[in-house]
């Protein structure tokens, strides 16, 4: 039976990128006075884009951190199902260690989200079909935010216009999952993943509900909020779970590593020797074509192919290597106990993202340093089983399918100089040694996206009898 999504109460961004509105922006506020500010969000969901129909000028999407619900009073002890490492945050020690924020990537080096930086509760998602509209939008929503010292400010994270490709030069955004009731048909027979593990409210791939926060009846007198059958406000229905960070690609870097281990004997560059290593440790040509199905040089013809899987055709990697990024991010078929299996497709599924990611730079860091990289946006429904799945146990683990001191070779942390990048082969493989740095984490947060019911419940004038602290 096909899941039907209510699409009107459901934010746009968990429907779609939009590719059409190619201007972005990106404002986090702090919450200065709780009252003001659920007046303020109030006057935003106004402007919140639902997920109903392809928006032609403009959408505004909002999300808000554990510490941004508390300050407007979303604090009960009757209040229950918001999970714990939303809860706590994604700057928890033990949370940082697991995710690999350490040493360069630690929280007290980031701009924004850190130990050392302004408080985040609120961030506005911004996105227009020029700089000009995008320009506008932005100058309202701030007049709309700072009414009566509601929100304060404290970083704009502005975006490079939209190209399709990341800055080390490939092609990005190709492989999505197909999500049920959103995504039309797919080819090749690839199954859609349940609903549920990107929309709270919907079965998830173990054909259950995921835990959403939840409040008594007594909370929500004025029903704005959704109904569960045994009566509770569902404050969670139509919502997702936002996981924002900002990742700074050092594209010199991973270049001159390129060309340093593809020199000729006699010094001299070789392009072509530098193209097929980096494709190698993406996974995927610059242009698209995926090693699975294009292993010697790239192809126009397959530069959005997302119909193919490793255990029948390449098990062994002589076609992508098994550390590649794109083998670790969604690996597809190769996942153990049965590679091949339709159980081993089933386990995938259950640890995918929603990308809505939008690059930055020059200068698109607001720093004004020219520095580029990565706005990265996932939207999951269980931030621990998928976006901390697969960074801790997929990117940045170095026995990664069995090998050694190989973590990603392209996002991962570098702890120390060991981190090896393999290409399998025969007769011999090829390994490539100390591999740096290319990306660094800049600022991030964990962030709810609540449906437009939600919203406006948070726009009400006071907070939950009980809840809340100042």
């Amino acid at each position: 039976m096909t899941t039907t999504l209510d699409r009107k109460d459901i934010q746009g961004l968990v429907v779609r990128g939009y590719s059409t509105l190619p201007a972005a922006g990106f404002l986090v506020f702090a919450i200065a006075d709780p009252t003001a500010a659920r007046a303020a969000l109030g006057r935003l969901a106004l402007r919140v884009t639902n997920g109903l129909a392809e928006p032609s000028d403009t959408a505004v999407n909002l999300a808000l951190t554990s510490d941004g619900l508390r300050r407007l009073g979303l604090e009960t002890s009757e209040l229950d199902g918001f999970p714990e490492e939303f809860v706590s945050g994604m700057t928890d020690p033990d949370r940082s260690r697991f995710l690999g924020d350490v040493g360069e990537n630690a929280p007290r080096y980031w701009r924004w989200g850190g130990s050392a930086t302004a408080p985040v509760h609120v961030l506005v998602m911004l996105y227009a079909r020029d700089e000009q509209q995008l320009h506008r939008l932005e100058g309202e929503t701030r007049q709309e935010a700072v009414v009566g010292g509601a929100l304060t400010e404290t970083v704009r994270l502005g975006t490079a216009e939209l190209s399709g490709r990341e800055p080390f030069g490939f092609r990005d955004g190709i492989s999505q999952p197909l999500v049920e009731g959103l995504s039309k048909a797919g080819t090749g027979g690839e199954q859609a993943v349940r609903a549920g593990e990107f929309v709270l409210g919907y079965p998830n791939e173990y054909g259950l509900l995921t835990d959403r926060p939840l409040l008594p009846s007594r909370h929500d007198p004025d029903t704005v909020l959704p109904r569960t059958p045994q009566g509770a406000a569902d404050f969670g229905r139509n919502g997702s779970y936002l996981v924002f960070r900002q990742l700074l690609q050092d594209v010199e870097a991973f270049h001159a590593y390129l060309d340093a281990q593809t020199r000729h004997p006699d010094g001299s560059s070789d392009p072509a020797a530098q193209e097929a290593l980096a494709a190698h440790m993406v996974g995927r040509w610059p242009g698209g074509a995926p090693l699975a199905h294009a292993p010697q040089h790239d192809d126009p013809a397959l530069a959005t192919d997302n119909d193919f899987g490793y255990a029948a055709t390449d098990p062994d990697g002589l076609r992508c290597p098994l550390g590649a990024h794109i083998r670790r991010a969604n690996p597809r078929d190769s996942l153990d106990p049965h590679p091949g299996s339709a159980e081993s497709v089933a386990i995938g599924r259950r640890h995918r993202l929603l990308r809505r990611g939008r690059v930055f730079g020059p200068d698109g860091a607001g720093d004004g340093t020219g520095a580029r990289g990565l706005h990265f946006l996932g939207l999951n429904a269980n931030i621990s089983r998928q976006f901390e799945f697969i960074q801790h146990t997929w990117l940045n683990n170095p026995n990664f399918n069995g090998l050694q001191d190989a973590p990603d070779p392209l996002v991962a942390p570098r702890q120390d100089h060991r981190s090896t990048f393999t290409e399998q082969g025969r007769p011999v493989r090829t390994r490539h040694l100390g591999l740096p740095q290319f990306v660094t984490v800049q600022g991030g947060a964990y962030f709810f996206l609540p449906g437009l019911r939600a919203l406006r419940y948070l726009g009400t004038a006071a907070p939950p009898e009980g809840g809340g602290r100042q």
